[in-house]
């Protein structure tokens, strides 16, 4: 089933909870993504690459937050096209890069782009999207007092502050991202769930304020290039019921049908496995024809059949 493959990288992938975020971190933990893409690549699959960037903007907003004595704040949409250009631009050298070390030439360039989204969305009056580092109760407190945050905690781990995440429309740059692939050169697009944009009574369009959610802009995005399939890249190789339980039960392979019954039932929690599993479900009513949910060290062996939560329509 050789084909093109669009593979979402998650936020955590170049920006994991327990680095100190320099440059050089990110680049050494892209440096190993980029060698499993590779590895894929060598196997005859053509590959179109997402990323989220929850853990970069988070930060970017903060110190927006930290200097605005001395420097006028940027909008969050602003902030989500920095995160994008920045983790966009690693993600381009580091993976020509290992290209070129691994004998294929093949040309890798970022696109910047802009997702529509519904300014009437529920979403902009419900934030939910945890984004940024995690602080103490004590600290999370001082923030929404100075600066109108909103927090929430996060995985027992502490409070991060959480955004609006309305849901992706349109990928304003998709024409763009369809003639690159017809070119042979392998695109870098919607990077942090795309640039969240309205569109105004007039035909034009303004930045929106909020983080869109990743998963859902890859599974749109994969549709709309008519990808073979869609391979989300998380913590654990499978999906499993009953998570972090006694009773808990990796599954090898599922139907979309099955998928969203227990999505329904409530298996797999809004903050971590449930956007992933809402995401493939509408892949695949959209005529895509499988999903592959593992980790970053099985997603070879998981395309080849070996590893990994395949669900199909």
């Amino acid at each position: 089933m050789n084909g093109l493959v669009v593979v979402a990288f998650g936020g955590n992938a170049s920006y994991p909870p327990n680095i100190r975020g320099s440059a050089e971190e990110q680049l050494q933990l892209m440096h190993r993504a980029c060698r499993h893409l590779a590895a894929i690549m060598r196997s005859g699959y053509r590959l179109l690459v997402t990323h989220g960037n929850g853990p970069v903007v988070g930060n970017i907003l903060f110190r927006m937050a930290r200097s605005a004595k001395e420097l006028p704040p940027m909008p969050m949409d602003i902030c989500v096209a920095h995160s994008q250009g920045g983790m966009g631009y690693m993600l381009q050298q580091t993976l020509g890069n290992v290209l070129r070390d691994e004998g294929m030439n093949s040309a890798v360039a970022s696109v910047l782009t802009q997702v529509e989204v519904d300014a009437g969305d529920a979403a902009f009056a419900q934030p939910s999207k945890p984004v940024g580092r995690f602080f103490a109760a004590e600290e999370a407190e001082r923030l929404e007092r100075e600066h109108g945050w909103r927090f929430a905690q996060d995985a027992g781990r502490g409070f991060r502050r959480i955004v609006p995440s309305p849901a992706p429309m349109r990928i304003l740059e998709i024409e763009a991202i369809r003639a690159l692939l017809s070119a042979n050169v392998l695109p870098i697009a919607v990077g942090g769930g795309g640039i969240p944009v309205t569109r105004q009574p007039d035909g034009s369009y303004k930045g929106a304020s909020a983080v869109i959610d990743k998963d859902h802009t890859s599974a749109l995005l994969a549709a709309e290039v008519r990808a073979e399939t869609l391979l989300m890249l998380t913590g654990v190789e499978r999906v499993a019921l009953d998570f972090g339980t006694p009773r808990e039960r990796p599954l090898e392979r599922l139907s979309a049908a099955e998928a969203e019954r227990h999505l329904n039932e409530g298996q797999f929690p809004p903050g971590s496995m449930g956007p992933k599993i809402a995401a493939a479900v509408r892949y695949l009513r959209r005529g895509g024809k499988r999903v592959i949910i593992t980790s970053l060290d099985r997603a070879h062996s998981a395309l080849l059949g070996e590893g990994g939560t395949t669900i199909t329509p």
